[in-house]
């Protein structure tokens, strides 16, 4: 197998993973969600605290929880992905919106940036670092600028 077609399995294999993982957003499944990560992520995510690392994370529970304070799907789309990749690391930058209605009925429809960093473990790829953001006014105010779009 040449390098390129070497390259381009492991993009491949990357986008199937990124689309696996967003699927699980979009239908609230925790256990699928949560599998895609190595056991040894660390996530910078837009809930607080500023970093989760394995003996913080979540985990299952706290995406069921989180996903508990969506009423009905959660819409997560994914725009401009780029993937560069090696054979055992490979990161991707996008920038995802993230729509649907919480359960004390508050709408959410926000654009925000995300770098997801990848290890190959075994013949597996895994997320192992996560990191979200969104841009904020530098006008004093430090507000989160949840109101911009692509």
């Amino acid at each position: 197998m040449t390098i390129a077609n070497k390259q381009g399995t492991n993009e491949t294999q990357i986008r199937l993973l990124i689309d696996q993982w967003a699927n699980a957003l979009r239908t609230k499944d925790a256990e699928q969600s949560v599998s895609h990560y190595s056991a040894d992520n660390v996530m910078f995510v837009m809930a607080p605290p500023l970093q989760y690392t394995p003996a913080s994370s979540p985990g299952k529970q706290g995406v069921e929880e989180w996903f508990a304070t969506w009423d009905g799907p959660l819409g997560y789309e994914i725009r401009d992905l780029k993937i560069t990749a090696s054979d055992a690391v490979a990161f991707s930058h996008s920038l995802n919106r993230m729509s649907g209605t919480k359960t004390d009925g508050e709408k959410v429809d926000m654009w925000l940036r995300a770098t997801l960093c990848f290890r190959k473990i075994g013949d597996k790829w895994k997320i192992a670092h996560e990191h979200e953001s969104v841009p904020f006014y530098m006008d004093g105010s430090y507000k989160a600028a949840v109101d911009l779009k692509p």
